[in-house]
């Protein structure tokens, strides 16, 4: 059980996909550039390859979890994470939000 204060550590904004791109050196990460709203865009590795196409997220609007410490990965820094839902055997699905979100946008 967590309380309503550690709930609200966590800063979670819709983000926008900018770029995306496959990591070739690996056979789950997809590397996305995020536009969270601020000047700043943030770079999430997401282990998504199997179900996603690279070009198919570009424009997509995605759920993120904003304020993450970085991460030190192999192929670079992980900003930040997406939300997603995913069973034992039916894939993996992004979290996203409904037409007429904006980059930016908390969720609360």
């Amino acid at each position: 059980m967590i309380t309503i204060e550690d709930l609200s550590k966590i800063e979670l904004v819709i983000a926008q996909v900018v770029e995306a791109e496959e990591v070739e050196e690996s056979r789950k990460l997809i590397k996305l550039t995020l536009n969270n709203g601020s000047e700043h865009t943030k770079t999430v590795f997401a282990g998504i390859k199997n179900f996603y196409s690279s070009n198919d997220l570009i424009g997509k609007f995605v759920v993120m979890v904003n304020n993450l410490q970085p991460r030190e990965m192999h192929f670079g820094t992980s900003e930040a994470m997406l939300l997603a839902a995913s069973g034992s055997n039916e894939g993996v699905f992004l979290l996203s939000a409904d037409p007429g979100v904006k980059a930016g946008m908390k969720i609360s």
